[in-house]
């Protein structure tokens, strides 16, 4: 049996749901190959969906006409702003879903796709002709053939599960491994290695002492992770937050010559910034006790997530830890913690639209490329599915830049990690930071509509409603922002109310703006002291709460946006100078033997991506420089 299709997507995991929906919506008819119907968009960790960086790429997908941050409003039991503390540059939405629901909202959002079919098998084999990828055979002997395809396979290509010293072939618990695609995938010259990951004990509620926790109460103002969303349709619940103890901690240690992180047995490396318990204790020995999270799984179940007690240890040591805490003194557990090996591949060897350099028409997304987290796997999925897309109507040629769709450092966080995974590489479970974006500040979580929005609608992947509406938020926002510039302000008119709000009053007269611009004052406390502006902003339209934030942020931080905006501007230049194709490195004796060698290996499009490239130091840039004639 052949089936045929423009696009294929092996795994339905949060790349692959996010690669077939983008693909579809280009109107690519669009194969997405999954091995389990039922659990589609499956949340193998936390039932969470965003946190600090991550939601602001989940803010972005949704800017792109992606379907992350639409599936999380609907199936979301508690939401919290993260980083409030600090400046809008680091705001992070943060989400606790319902993990049934969300598996099944997403199965809806696939049903109602139009150009999509999805097709139950495991796929096998990846067909391969002259340097072109072409299809994939499954292990039922189906052929699906296509001009391009997504491999989204998450944690499942040889994957291995630990619990103690007890070894499990597995893509996750209770669900098997796929054995022979990765070698269907490196015979042709891609290169493959090995991770690992872990997740927590599942905990029944019934059996946790709350009185012996504190709450974590969530947060009900106007904030979405979509743009398009006003309310969050389930019933909230909260958080919870305990500590370990020097009791667990005693436990755990008498375990850690069955660890398979200490014993040998895991010999693949694991992810620095979500370490399991036990290598919080070796890493940390002097620490007393570490926190952790009692999250709810969802508002029909008893099952409760331990945020911060990843392990692999032996199920008995997981469970006499646990019980040396009050709160979990009568635990009972569904199921305990357990790590996880698979394999991935090497991440430089693809370009910015995640497409192979070794075989044609094959895109790669998701933790296949070595990072970690739905959101990342998310943001990928996207750009492989509109780029695979993309890819079968130019005929399969990328030659043409119209053909390619790639994100810019300074446009989005997405844009950061490809270029990261493709220049950098990876040697640890690759995860989104603040820190790693230097245009914190252009890529804030509030205005990922305004900086995608645009190329989304063009490419079709955003439909005229939604279009009109971000071009009605964009002028009214320009309107507020005009108006606060130019209504003056007197002193006689606001000095009191400056004093109330404990800043300083005015000797000469100012515009609005002057006064928003002003660290204690927001724009909603000053409107009502200034009625002017309170009937401007009751004029908006809809989204008020959100034009208004918009509005504040720009005039409170635009000396900083500006400053940034020529940095990037400056970086720019050098990413319109391509390089690809232009050197044989080997041959460049003015270079240093290492930049030789990486820009060999990682071939880079740009100077730009050049100068990012680990070990390629100014002085090589130079050297480019003045042998393109510049």
């Amino acid at each position: 049996m052949v089936l045929k299709y423009d696009v294929i997507v092996i795994g339905a995991g949060h790349a692959g749901c996010e690669a077939a929906t983008a693909a579809a919506n280009m109107g690519a008819n669009t194969c997405l190959v999954t091995m389990d119907m039922n659990k589609i968009a499956q949340m193998s960790c936390n039932p969470a969906v965003g946190g600090i960086a991550k939601g602001q790429i989940v803010r972005e997908i949704d800017a792109l006409g992606g379907q992350m941050g639409l599936v999380t409003d609907a199936t979301a039991i508690q939401f919290r702003m993260l980083n409030r503390g600090k400046g809008p540059a680091v705001w992070s939405p943060r989400a606790q879903c319902d993990r049934e629901k969300f598996i099944w909202k997403w199965r809806q959002t696939l049903d109602e796709t139009e150009h999509l079919d999805i097709w139950q098998d495991q796929a096998d084999e990846l067909l391969v002709e002259q340097g072109e990828a072409v299809g994939v055979r499954t292990i039922w002997g189906v052929e699906i053939r296509a001009k391009a395809i997504v491999v989204t396979a998450g944690t499942f290509l040889n994957g291995l599960l630990h619990i103690g010293r007890k070894q499990v072939p597995g893509g996750r618990i209770a669900e098997p491994a796929v054995a022979h695609f990765t070698e269907s995938i490196t015979r042709h010259g891609i290169r493959a290695f090995r991770m690992k990951t872990g997740t927590p004990v599942r905990i029944d509620k019934r059996s946790v002492h709350f009185e012996d926790c504190e709450e974590q109460p969530g947060e009900t103002d106007h904030h979405m992770f979509s743009y398009l969303n006003r309310n969050r349709p389930l019933r909230q619940l909260p958080c919870w937050t305990l500590n370990t103890n020097e009791h667990v901690h005693e436990i755990l240690r008498s375990g850690l010559n069955d660890s398979p992180l200490y014993n040998g047995q895991i010999q693949s490396i694991g992810p620095r910034y979500c370490p399991s318990i036990e290598t919080k204790l070796v890493t940390f020995p002097e620490r007393d006790h570490h926190p952790l999270f009692l999250e709810p799984e969802g508002v029909d179940t008893n099952e409760m997530y331990l945020n911060g007690f990843s392990s692999s240890m032996p199920i008995d040591i997981q469970l006499n830890a646990l019980r040396q805490i009050p709160a979990l003194r009568d635990a009972k557990i569904y199921r305990p913690g357990y790590a996880i090996e698979y394999d991935f591949f090497d991440p430089t060897q693809l370009d910015h639209t995640l497409q192979s350099k070794v075989i044609g028409g094959l895109f790669l997304a998701g933790q296949v490329n070595g990072t970690t987290g739905y959101e990342e796997a998310g943001g990928q999925g996207t750009v492989a599915g509109i780029n695979a897309a993309l890819y079968t109507q130019s005929e399969g040629t990328t030659n043409d830049t119209r053909s390619r769709f790639i994100l810019q450092r300074n446009e989005a966080y997405i844009g950061v990690l490809i270029d990261d995974l493709v220049t950098k590489g990876v040697d640890e479970p690759y995860r989104m930071f603040t820190s790693r974006a230097e245009y914190r500040i252009l890529l804030r979580q509030d205005n990922a509509d305004e900086r995608l929005t645009e190329e989304a609608y063009k490419l079709g992947l955003v439909k005229k409603n939604r279009y009109d509406w971000w071009t009605e938020k964009k002028e009214a926002v320009e309107s507020m922002l005009q108006f606060c510039y130019n209504t003056p302000v007197k002193p006689k008119e606001i000095n009191s109310a400056l004093e109330q709000i404990g800043t300083t009053p005015l000797q000469f007269g100012c515009k609005i703006a002057d006064l928003i611009a002003r660290p204690q004052i927001t724009i909603n406390e000053l409107a009502k002291h200034i009625p002017a502006l309170q009937e401007k902003i009751a004029a908006l339209p809809n989204r008020r709460e959100e034009i208004t934030e918009s509005t504040e942020i720009k005039i409170k931080y635009q000396g900083y946006i500006e400053r940034e905006k020529i940095v990037a501007d400056k970086m720019i230049r050098l990413e319109n100078i391509r390089i690809k194709g232009r050197f044989n490195y080997q041959e460049l004796h003015e270079l240093s033997t290492e930049a030789r060698q990486k820009l060999q290996r990682i071939d880079p499009e740009t100077l730009a991506q050049a100068s990012r490239i680990p070990g390629i130091s100014p002085s090589d840039i130079n050297v480019l420089l003045v042998l393109l004639g510049r």
